[in-house]
């Protein structure tokens, strides 16, 4: 998704970093939501988060555009599931074009305790 640079400005400071207003709860909670936990996504936040922070928000936009990508294709998958949607949607025109048969329409499973 390609946005204008004001609407990214304005869509990346809708999710600002920094709180609008500070106090003792939202310093406890703000790092509630993370993928640290999360083995997968970690690395490529600590990138992110770090690239931010160097640059602050504005100038971090643009800077680490490449790194706040990355992340968000690890964090949400949209690639991974178009990829599996288009694949599921080839083998059902196949299927009603005549191209494949009803046993063919998807691979056998592995045969049990194959693991």
């Amino acid at each position: 998704m390609s946005l204008s640079p004001c609407l990214q400005s304005y869509y990346y400071r809708k999710m600002s970093l920094s709180p609008w207003f500070k106090s003792p709860f939202t310093d406890m909670t703000s790092a509630m939501l993370s993928h640290q936990w999360y083995g997968r996504c970690a690395k490529r936040e600590m990138k992110m988060i770090d690239c931010l922070e160097a640059y602050g928000l504005d100038k971090g936009l643009e800077k680490c555009d490449a790194l706040i990508e990355d992340f968000k294709e690890c964090a949400n998958s949209h690639k991974q599931l178009k990829r599996s949607a288009a694949m599921r949607y080839e083998r059902q025109r196949q299927y009603w074009a005549g191209e494949r048969s009803k046993e063919e329409l998807y691979a056998p499973p592995p045969k049990i305790d194959s693991f």
